[in-house]
């Protein structure tokens, strides 16, 4: 049965071609460098790759990374949500110009992103003027950190909401409505149901972008060793040091932790997904 759904016949000409296209490219892109990583990493001796790996500086950095990655996601989960739900149900003077500036960060330089961030949130921002005086400081403490990562998060989950919400199907919002029910229920039954696929696919899209962060973050972060230093320019200092085995061991921990988290999020995603088939049928 499972021969018989490999060689199933298609639309598009040529599986065998285009199959075979296809697993070379990602071999040659995907595969054959994460490989040559991990032989790197296991090249080194055991003891040699714990203390790297484990050293609090390395603990310090993936704390760090990965946190706040998460954070950034958890935050542009929700308010990507509103602005997606805004920029698809309403129309308003300069909404095209709004949605345009969602993709700013896609196309400005990561370290352009960071040197406004740090303009802005420093103690003698725009906005960090402001803050200091109530005792906040955003710019070189962890929070710019989220902050940067968000910024360049969001996009990744406004655009994957977008096409969801607007195939919501508004007839159903419409007849509950009619029936009595509140805007709450309404959310919870109908359109929570309908976007959270997508939710769940722009949180991992978000995720997997601000772990692997680099140019946006270290000018807004003051890269203070097991405080504000991310894992990446800890990477890239090895790399300076000509530590090209260490550096890889932390590539190979990064690998493997991203793998786990973003497999995780994917199996939600599809038990989820299940269960909304499920509950239809």
């Amino acid at each position: 049965m499972s021969g018989e759904r490999f060689h199933q016949p298609s639309v598009l000409p040529g599986f065998g071609l285009t199959f075979g296209f296809t697993t070379f490219f990602l071999s040659a892109l995907v595969l054959l460098p994460l490989a040559a990583l991990m032989l790197m990493a296991a090249s080194m001796h055991w003891a040699d790759f714990v203390r790297v790996v484990l050293s609090p500086r390395a603990l310090g950095s993936y704390r760090l990374s990965f946190g706040a990655s998460f954070l950034a996601a958890s935050i542009n989960l929700a308010f990507g949500f509103v602005i997606a739900w805004t920029l698809v149900r309403y129309e308003f003077p300069g909404h095209k110009i709004v949605d345009a500036l969602i993709d700013m960060p896609f196309a400005l330089p990561t370290a352009v992103s960071g040197i406004a961030l740090t303009s802005v949130f420093a103690e003698n921002g725009w906005i960090g003027r402001y803050l200091a005086p109530l005792g906040i400081q955003v710019a070189y403490t962890w929070i710019g950190v989220t902050v940067a990562l968000t910024l360049i998060g969001m996009p990744f989950m406004v655009r994957t909401l977008q096409p969801a919400i607007a195939e919501v199907q508004r007839d159903l919002e419409d007849a509950a409505e009619t029936l009595g029910a509140g805007r709450l229920y309404v959310f919870r039954r109908i359109v929570l149901p309908a976007v959270l696929p997508a939710m769940l696919t722009g949180f991992t899209l978000a995720f997997a972008r601000a772990v692997g962060e680099y140019g946006s973050v270290i000018f807004i972060a003051g890269n203070l060793p097991m405080k504000t230093e991310i894992t990446p320019l800890l990477i890239v200092i090895h790399l300076q040091e000509f530590d090209y085995r260490g550096a890889a061991a932390l590539g190979a921990v990064m690998l493997v932790i991203s793998f786990v988290v973003l497999l995780t999020i994917n199996l939600i995603h599809s038990w989820g997904r299940r269960r909304l088939v499920a509950t239809a049928h």
